[in-house]
């Protein structure tokens, strides 16, 4: 498993952005009108029939295709509309569900921090959070890699590609799959 392109910067504008919410989070003050998230987004999910066999349980994530598919059963899953890395942070391999966090806080890695000044060193949970209103840690030999399935308040970013390497879904999705997906999981990234 590895990223493309960890050198590639953000744009000034969507770093300032990201800056300002996760400022506002961290120093708890109101946010301006209109920033709050006031539903949890639309649920994508549908069930699908799948080609390969997988066992019930795995994760099969196709980046291309922008699907988060969770095999409920021998030739069907149920499938999410998600958001991927953005050129330069797409990556592939095999890992595990590590652990799950409801609305998790968020600590910015230090290559992140190094691209986008002004990050805070922790995003507290809340409604301002990036990571939304769950995340499903992914480990790697029983290492953290950074990497997580997790929900967004930026519901536009869902469906494209736009992230440092993690996966999107709406709140709402990715509560249903926090409720579905055990601890151990496997999770395929195409």
């Amino acid at each position: 498993m590895k990223a493309i392109d960890r050198g590639r910067i953000r744009s000034r504008a969507a770093s300032a952005g990201l800056a300002v919410l996760a400022i506002l989070a961290a120093a708890g003050n109101a946010a301006p009108a209109g920033l709050v998230p006031r539903s949890l987004g639309p649920t994508t999910s549908a069930v699908v029939t799948i080609e390969k066999s997988y066992a019930a349980g795995t994760i099969v994530i196709v980046s291309s295709n922008r699907t988060l598919d969770l095999v409920i059963s021998e030739g069907r899953a149920i499938r999410y509309k998600i958001g991927v890395g953005r050129d330069g942070f797409r990556w592939s391999g095999t890992v595990k569900v590590g652990r799950k966090a409801e609305w998790p806080d968020w600590r910015p890695p230090a290559e992140m921090k190094a691209r986008a000044a002004g990050l805070p060193d922790l995003v507290p949970a809340g409604p301002l959070n990036p990571l939304g209103a769950r995340g499903i840690y992914l480990y790697k030999g029983g290492a953290d890699t950074l990497y997580r399935i997790h929900g967004t308040n930026e519901q536009s970013t869902v469906g494209g590609f736009a992230s440092s390497g993690c996966f999107r879904m709406s709140n709402a999705d990715v509560i249903d799959l926090y409720e579905r997906v055990k601890v151990g999981s496997t999770v395929i990234v195409k």
